[in-house]
């Protein structure tokens, strides 16, 4: 990138490059950083200003199609280019942008955004509700309650810089609000191993069993699925679809397990992060336990919650 900046500033016209820097060969100069650099930092007028603002949705349309997972550290156009974390530093980008931010995100279609952890204080909390829609004002007992219960989830092995959707209902509840469409009564898995018959290959069968009241109905079902999670999945939307219909248009986009602490075994606490997504939104949700199965049912009820929440 740096040998096409000095190439344009002594007098070469054109730049050859391409978007997120892919490629046959290494070292490609990446646009979606040049383009910025040449017009915001150094003067050269290429794109006008309404071209330049879908920098960032090029960027990750390309990624898309090329079945690559956004690099979230990228200059100008990833998700961590204008992130921050620490309370003094949030407290800063909500008096003065210019502070802690080089540019207005938006002239490349980025966007801010504020993380909420163990290092967060009043003023993410307050930034992150106002994102949400919610009235939570810096310094009141509300927001000293949820930075203290955050900061506990944290510690036992909670992440909510990349769930945002659990973060949400977390603070919804947090003031009173009520994010729950269904309740557990019981669930059941039975998972089935069955060895070879006639020289064929061992098969694993997995079933749930699950009882929810939604409302002052209870609604009893099972389901199979390829493996005990999919199988819970399955179970629960065979159970809420006919509550919910909308929940036929939410899919799980990304399923990631964590081992939290590798020194504990087969006992060792583990997160688990679930991408969900509908035909215009996207949206992730976390749950952490000892038993991968438990933290897949805090995770997988948040998401359909969060989109139940969304479509009231």
């Amino acid at each position: 990138m740096a040998n096409s900046l000095m190439a344009v500033r002594y007098g070469a016209r054109q730049v050859q490059g391409t978007i997120n820097g892919f490629g046959e060969r290494c070292g490609n100069a990446n646009l979606c950083s040049v383009i910025p650099n040449l017009q915001l930092k150094m003067g050269f007028c290429s794109l006008d200003s309404a071209a330049l603002r879908q920098l960032t949705e090029v960027s990750r349309y390309v990624s898309e199609i090329a079945n690559m997972t956004p690099l979230s550290s990228q200059p100008f156009v990833g998700s961590s280019a204008f992130a921050h974390k620490g309370g003094i530093h949030v407290n800063a980008i909500l008096k003065n942008p210019c502070t802690y931010e080089h540019m207005d995100p938006e002239l490349v279609g980025n966007r801010r955004r504020v993380l909420v952890s163990e290092l967060a204080g009043a003023s993410n909390i307050s930034f992150k509700a106002r994102e949400f829609g919610l009235d939570i004002l810096k310094g009141s007992d509300s927001t000293r309650r949820l930075s203290n219960e955050i900061k506990e989830l944290e510690h036992r092995g909670y992440q909510f810089e990349g769930a945002d959707a659990s973060l949400e209902l977390l603070l919804r509840r947090g003031i009173g609000e009520d994010g729950e469409f269904f309740t557990l009564e019981s669930l059941k898995i039975l998972v089935e191993k069955r060895p070879a018959n006639g020289g064929g290959e061992e098969s694993i069968n997995c079933e749930a069993t699950i009882k929810l009241r939604v409302g002052d109905q209870v609604m009893h079902t099972a389901a199979e699925g390829e493996g005990p999670v999919n199988a819970v999945d399955n179970a629960l939307r065979k159970a809420l679809e006919g509550f919910y219909p909308a929940l036929k248009e939410m899919h799980l986009v990304d399923y990631k397990v964590r081992v939290l602490d590798g020194k504990d075994g087969t006992s060792a606490k583990v997160r688990v992060l679930i991408e969900s997504a509908d035909s215009t939104e996207t949206w992730s949700t976390v749950g952490v336990s000892e038993n991968i199965i438990e933290a897949s049912w805090q995770a997988l009820t948040d998401s359909m919650n969060y989109f139940l929440m969304r479509r009231q």
